[in-house]
């Protein structure tokens, strides 16, 4: 006898040559190979959604990290355009040669203190200042007094009609009267007014520095030019605040 079993049903066998017969099988309940592409079919939008998903998350850590750079590149740019704007310096320069300039209130813009032993080297100084732009107007007593004018009226003139004064201050200076005098009746004009006196020594020391001028900054006549240059400057500086000053009042 031999026993097996075949689609569930035990199966005996009697004789070698014996024919069996089997009940006939019913259908198998194995969903078709069609049902199983289907469901595949079916989760293959999941998957990709997965993907997307993290593929989002990708672009999204992607976009986290380099936003900090974007952010730091956005402040860099921002620190670059701040450092490109212009600093509050010096105020703009005026126009002093305009028709309506406060400067033209005076008939000279500096008047020359001197000696007549210094006489060669002021020369050079008023060549130097009215050949400037500014073509800066200069009295120079031995040119431009008045002849038969007594010799204080003219002195007293020329103080009262110069914006600016530069004294001379060399030996002949000191032992000359009418120098004096000229640099008393400046410090009785304007005896507080920065810029308008103009302390320039030559050829002495620091000791016979005039005592009446001693609160005033003096310039040096060591190196020529560049004393010409600093006398030039304070005379220009002083008739730029003088125009905006005025202009600012009229407004």
């Amino acid at each position: 006898m031999q026993l097996g079993v075949q689609g569930g049903f035990f199966v005996t066998g009697l004789r070698s040559g014996t024919a069996l017969r089997f009940p006939p099988q019913e259908p198998s309940r194995c969903p078709p190979a069609s049902t199983g592409w289907f469901r595949r079919l079916l989760q293959k939008p999941r998957q990709s959604s997965s993907c997307t998903g993290s593929s989002r998350n990708a672009s999204a850590g992607c976009s986290a990290s380099s936003s900090p750079s974007s952010s730091s590149s956005a402040r860099s740019s921002s620190s670059s355009a701040g450092t490109a704007m212009p600093r509050a310096g010096r105020p703009a320069a005026v126009d002093i040669s305009s028709s309506g300039s406060a400067r033209w209130a005076k008939s000279y813009d500096v008047c020359i203190c001197h000696s007549e032993v210094d006489l060669e080297f002021v020369e050079e100084l008023v060549s130097y200042l009215e050949s400037q732009p500014q073509s800066f107007r200069c009295f120079l007593q031995l040119r431009d007094a008045v002849a038969g004018s007594a010799i204080m009226t003219e002195l007293c003139d020329a103080v009262q009609n110069s914006h600016c004064w530069v004294m001379l201050i060399t030996p002949s200076f000191l032992q000359d009267p009418w120098c004096k005098y000229q640099m008393h009746q400046a410090l009785a004009e304007a005896p507080m007014a920065n810029g308008r006196t103009i302390p320039v020594l030559k050829d002495i020391d620091r000791k016979d520095y005039p005592r009446e001028l001693r609160n005033l900054y003096y310039i040096s006549t060591v190196l020529k030019e560049n004393s010409f240059r600093q006398i030039r400057d304070t005379v220009l500086h002083y008739l730029e605040e003088l125009c905006r000053s005025s202009a600012s009042g009229t407004e």
